[in-house]
């Protein structure tokens, strides 16, 4: 196989991120895809009382082992499996679960701070940054966080607060200007879409 394709998606939590990969991949006509969350590679706090995991600051770039994934998409680009690491959100730590991944001829790596770590940065092909307005991101997330983590609305409105709205605004908004293309999602963002899709097939046709 062919060095793979490394394509890195950034936004604010709750800003599209999947589904806007989703219809990308679907335009395209790309099956053969190994897609990797950023979240999967928090640091394991198995050794910090529940009470304090709930304290950690997800939204700041020192809550990530960009080290460990760093290692594994290097790995991943030159042709080998890795074992990544996957993050139990109820618990608020790595779980005991280990996911076995092999290169695929795109790898795609979502995450809020994808785009904050220069070495990770280095490796890419091509940099994406979902944008949607505040207010809608935060009522996906409520919605998002209740249904699937179990998380209760007091609970994440004093997250957001606390964290998810500065931490944004501090780390993660001003990625953009590493990103090639700024997709809107709060409106029509075919045209931006298809420009990505055409990158790509073209990137692929100049693999040797």
């Amino acid at each position: 196989m062919n060095k793979p394709l490394l394509i890195l998606v950034a936004g604010g939590s709750a800003s599209g991120k999947s589904t806007v990969v989703q219809e990308i991949l679907d335009k395209a006509g790309l099956d053969d895809v190994l897609i990797i969350n950023h979240d999967d590679y928090y640091h394991d706090q198995g050794h910090m009382e529940l009470e304090v995991r709930y304290k950690t600051n997800y939204d700041h770039p020192s809550s990530l082992d960009n080290e460990l994934l760093y290692d594994h998409l290097v790995a991943l680009l030159n042709g080998q499996a890795v074992d990544k690491p996957v993050y139990d959100f109820v618990m608020h730590t790595r779980s005991d679960k280990i996911e076995r991944v092999t290169p695929k001829p795109i790898i795609i790596v979502e995450g809020i701070l994808i785009l904050e770590n220069e070495k990770i940065r280095n490796l890419s092909n091509m940099n994406l940054f979902v944008e949607l307005d505040d207010d809608t991101r935060f009522i996906r997330r409520m919605l998002r966080d209740m249904k699937e983590r179990g998380r209760t609305l007091e609970n994440i409105i004093l997250q957001y607060d606390n964290t998810v709205k500065p931490m944004f605004h501090r780390h993660i908004k001003p990625t953009k200007r590493f990103a090639d293309v700024i997709i809107p999602n709060d409106r029509k963002h075919d045209i931006a879409v298809d420009l990505i899709v055409t990158k790509i097939r073209q990137i692929l046709g100049e693999k040797p």
